[in-house]
């Protein structure tokens, strides 16, 4: 009987899958999460700086260089994407190491 508690299908487990075209793409996947693994810790050292003591210049120089890298990275990544899931990925990225860019810019990073 459709709608039972048991209807005997298996069901399908979903996977992260950034190939949703059928092709692969292992070099812009790798700068994708490169770029979303690079913005969170830029991010996360941006909202560290906001509550660190004023000697704490060496991490917005780290804030600032990974936001930067992450930016520009991601940037590139998202010119040459494929794929919606992709972009997805980059844009969070972006997102995050521009904020801990400026968070690291606005604590004398890269000065």
């Amino acid at each position: 009987m459709a709608g039972t508690a048991s209807s005997g299908r298996a069901r399908r487990v979903p996977h992260l899958n950034l190939n949703s075209d059928g092709q692969p793409h292992p070099l812009l996947n790798a700068a994708s999460f490169f770029t979303l693994v690079v913005g969170l810790v830029s991010f996360a050292l941006g909202l560290f700086l906001r509550t660190s003591p004023s000697w704490a210049h060496g991490w917005a120089v780290i804030a600032a260089v990974t936001g930067l890298a992450g930016l520009l990275i991601g940037l590139f990544s998202q010119m040459m994407s494929a794929t919606r899931e992709e972009r997805i990925i980059i844009m969070t990225g972006i997102i995050a190491a521009f904020v801990g860019l400026a968070l690291g810019l606005a604590h004398g990073g890269l000065s």
